[in-house]
């Protein structure tokens, strides 16, 4: 019997960790192709960041693969020749915050190791797949590759240009993809910039042009106004709570009165909501869907901005800014923006104001992917999804997939064949955006096709 072929599409942490998993349980031989256009696996979008402004959101002892144990990362980052460089990443309280692309190096390291175990057998594949045809994967570069299983570990989709701006999409002071590498270094120093979006990715921003020397003024907006939070000190005690039981607003009122009773005994909210997020995915399964879209209506806005905090050097960079009147945040929709000869005339839907116009500069999109056009978003999904093997959950999360993380098809019926990864599959598991919920993710997705195929990992 020929060996199963694993095949995954999309190299980045969720699909690196799906193969180190398969690696490391696999209990009979086996092959992996990660398709991947990047040089090197484990990166993907988010660790393959090169600013060293931009850092990982939580201290380095909280991150590290799934089953390792904690802090291994931290111990793997201290051994390193750039922590000895980057002094900015230690904290007066002992916790160290490293430059986003050591994790990713971290990860491709554990990727080559377990692969280096397995000579032949693994291969980092840098092509786009495109389509699927007689259970075999097609490139861009015109490969095919039979797969038994396929696993979607794919990447975020790139957010949506506002209809608003869909005019002067093109400018050269409209920066509508902020991560493109150069894109913010021939902005002089003394322009006035606007942000659209006041959430993670402004405070990269924030934090990438303090660290170019950027003196200018600062507008972020967002319909709310809200700003990602920054985190707690280390070493504070675990906050215990039972979040199982009740409706939505009962649980948000036991979430609230926790934080008072923290406050009493000197602790801050974050310890709260670092266990009501340990116990995410248990909650977001036991709500109704009625329930997950009120949710997503009024309350997502503000769990993510609590729950997706930002490193202290970030949070740093950011309260400089404001107590030096460089940073202003406005609670505000953006109704029109116009090109004038020398810098753009936006207009401004203030909440609970007028409206208001002013000339800038520069405009910075932040907006964040467009996950309700995943399934649209790249050639081998849209294809999967004309063919009716995938489709988008009803939450417009993601994909749709059952409790093991098989996709649905159109008619609603589990898929042997393609498993999804990471991200893409919150509609159904919820927390499903940060660490360490997605290296579980990841473990638990290998599991189960290392038992479909009887290729039994070891009892856990």
């Amino acid at each position: 019997m020929s060996e199963p072929h694993i095949v995954i599409i999309g190299g980045g942490f969720s699909g690196a960790a799906v193969a180190v998993h398969l690696l490391r349980d696999a209990q009979t031989s086996l092959r992996i192709t990660v398709i991947e256009p990047r040089e090197v696996p484990g990166l993907g979008v988010a660790y393959s960041a090169a600013d060293p402004a931009h850092r990982i959101n939580v201290p380095a002892a909280r991150m590290q693969l799934s089953g390792e144990d904690e802090g291994a990362f931290e111990r793997w980052y201290r051994q390193q020749e750039s922590y000895r460089r980057d002094t900015d990443a230690r904290r007066p309280d002992g916790s160290v915050y490293p430059q986003r692309g050591e994790f990713g190096r971290y990860v491709a390291e554990a990727f080559f190791t377990a692969a280096q175990k397995q000579l032949g057998r693994v291969m980092h594949l840098r092509d786009t797949a495109i389509a699927w045809q007689d259970n075999q994967v097609i490139t861009a570069q015109g490969k095919r590759i039979f797969a038994d299983r396929v696993v979607l570990a794919v990447s975020h989709p790139p957010p949506d240009l506002p209809k608003e701006v869909r005019a002067i999409a093109g400018h050269p002071r409209l920066i509508a993809n902020p991560w493109v590498a150069g894109a913010l270094e021939n902005i002089p120093l003394d322009a006035n910039v606007a942000i659209a979006g006041t959430a993670l990715s402004m405070a990269d921003v924030v934090a990438s042009l303090s660290r170019l020397g950027h003196r200018g003024t600062l507008l972020a907006f967002s319909r709310h106004g809200l700003l990602s939070r920054a985190n707690a000190a280390a070493g504070l005690p675990k906050w215990q709570a039972d979040y199982s039981t009740g409706t939505l607003r009962q649980r948000l009122r036991q979430i609230r009165e926790d934080i008072a009773r923290a406050a009493v005994s000197g602790l801050p909210w974050q310890v709260v909501l670092d266990e009501v997020r340990s116990q995410g995915q248990s909650i977001w399964q036991q709500l109704s869907e009625r329930e997950q879209r009120q949710f997503l209506r009024h309350l997502r806005r503000f769990w993510d901005v609590h729950r997706y905090r930002i490193a202290p050097q970030v949070a740093d960079a950011i309260a400089s800014r404001e107590q030096a009147g460089l940073l202003t945040v406005l609670a505000a929709r953006l109704k029109t923006v116009t090109a004038k000869e020398n810098h753009l005339r936006l207009q401004l839907a203030v909440r609970g104001d007028a409206l208001r116009d002013l000339n800038v500069d520069y405009l910075i999109l932040t907006t964040g992917p467009a996950h309700a056009t995943l399934t649209e978003s790249q050639p081998f999904l849209r294809d999967l999804r004309a063919q009716g093997l995938i489709r988008p959950d009803v939450l417009g999360l993601g994909i749709d997939v059952d409790a093991r993380s098989q996709t649905l098809n159109a008619q609603g019926e589990p898929s042997t064949t393609f498993l999804v990864s990471g991200p893409a599959a919150r509609g159904r598991f919820g927390e499903l955006m940060g660490l360490p919920q997605v290296a579980d993710h990841a473990q638990a997705v290998a599991r189960e096709l290392l038992l479909t195929l009887s290729a039994r990992c070891p009892a856990v």
